[in-house]
């Protein structure tokens, strides 16, 4: 109102505007102001819109390529860790360690590398527990090999790179549960390892109750992953 009142002043002292041109100038005042309001609302919903398709289109992918086998010959089997005790391995390792032992069983590789360092409350590292399974579900104890200096995936990757350096391994397939492949995958391609996935085929994420979360928990942590290598501060 304070508009069309100066506005209405300016026709006072000078008669020869008309309302015609008042009403026009007040039609344009409106036009201009309503795209400047749908600018900033297609901004918004830009700005909205984005992260949500990105992050829908990384969590398909997560999904697709945990349906994807790449299993063939390699120099050795890379076992991903998991939760474990001192009383054992968690049912999640536990298949992890089974299925490289059914791809030792096929001839795939002639070692296993177990990763997993000391975690909080056990005096010995998940590596070692791990290869007491497996050890008890009939895979010799030479063909064993312990990486348990890491905590988390990265970690996985970075040492068991050492280890194949050390032993002169070139190729490697990575065993983990499907949703974490991609992950894991990008990660060793990261460390220099030549990998193929090989994801768990009796994984214990099998409900929505359990996936859901899993697939949201992975797909965070990989954009989270990707943000940090592109700006250069992602662990060395």
């Amino acid at each position: 109102m304070g508009v069309f009142r100066r506005k209405y002043r300016k026709i006072l002292a000078d008669p020869h505007q008309s309302f015609i041109s008042l009403l026009c100038e007040q039609c344009y005042d409106c036009a201009v102001a309503n795209r400047t309001k749908k600018t900033i609302f297609r901004i918004i919903l830009i700005l909205i819109l984005v992260p949500v398709l990105i992050f829908t289109v990384t969590g398909a992918d997560i999904w697709s390529y945990g349906n994807q086998d790449e299993k063939r010959d390699a120099d050795v089997i890379i076992v991903l860790g998991a939760a474990a005790y001192e009383s054992g391995v968690t049912p999640v390792f536990a298949e992890r360690i089974n299925h490289a032992a059914e791809l030792f069983r096929q001839g795939y590789a002639d070692r296993i590398i177990l990763t997993g360092g000391v975690a909080y409350g056990n005096s010995v590292s998940d590596a070692w527990i791990a290869s007491q399974y497996a050890i008890e579900t009939g895979i010799p104890e030479e063909v064993l090999i312990l990486e348990e200096k890491s905590a988390v995936t990265y970690e996985n990757m970075k040492y068991s790179k050492e280890i194949m350096d050390e032993y002169g391994f070139d190729t490697a397939i990575i065993v983990s549960d499907p949703l974490h492949m991609r992950r894991a995958m990008e990660m060793a391609e990261d460390n220099g390892i030549k990998a193929y996935s090989s994801p768990t085929a009796s994984t214990r994420y099998i409900t929505l109750t359990t996936q859901v979360p899993f697939l949201f928990r992975e797909t965070y942590t990989l954009l989270g992953y990707r943000i940090m290598r592109l700006l250069g501060i992602g662990p060395q």
